[in-house]
């Protein structure tokens, strides 16, 4: 595979990936005669890189010599915590056990901390509750204890237009 695969790419240098295109010219210098050593400094690399590369080329051919996006961090809640606070937020607060009317990052923040134990930036859990596809509402406030029957009957005395 190296040499036939190596000898068909040399030919045809013209990869988008500058790091791609880089990694398989070191190679051609090794496929040319030349060294490991001459390899790394044409690549402007140390020998041990070079021999990953050979390696790479070698498993899977000039795609593994791409650049590839790296995995990122790991997400701070799973994917059960992720499930309890959206539960949370479809239920809304309750004002007796969570101390507020509505739900505000700032206080989502602080019941993450408070059930999970893990800090949250109040940026971090509007990306949060984005991706869980929760809008921000706003909603018109409302008292707890308002009477149902009195709305309806100032409802009644007051025909709309």
């Amino acid at each position: 595979m190296w040499t036939s695969s190596l000898r068909e790419v040399k030919g045809r240098m013209g990869s988008r990936d500058a790091g791609q295109s880089r990694r398989l010219l070191a190679l051609a210098t090794i496929y040319d005669g030349a060294s490991r050593t001459d390899a790394a400094r044409t690549g402007a690399v140390s020998l041990q890189t070079v021999r990953d590369w050979v390696l790479a080329f070698n498993a899977v051919g000039p795609a593994g010599l791409v650049d590839s996006k790296t995995p990122g961090q790991r997400p701070k809640l799973d994917a059960v915590e992720r499930q309890a606070l959206a539960q949370v937020i479809e239920e809304g607060p309750d004002p007796d056990r969570h101390g507020v009317v509505r739900w505000r990052l700032k206080d989502l923040a602080a019941w993450i901390y408070a059930s999970f134990g893990v800090s949250r930036d109040e940026s971090t859990v509007s990306r949060t509750v984005k991706a869980l596809d929760f809008a921000k509402l706003s909603v018109r406030p409302r008292h707890y204890e308002q009477d149902p029957a009195a709305l309806a009957a100032f409802k009644k005395a007051c025909p709309l237009p």
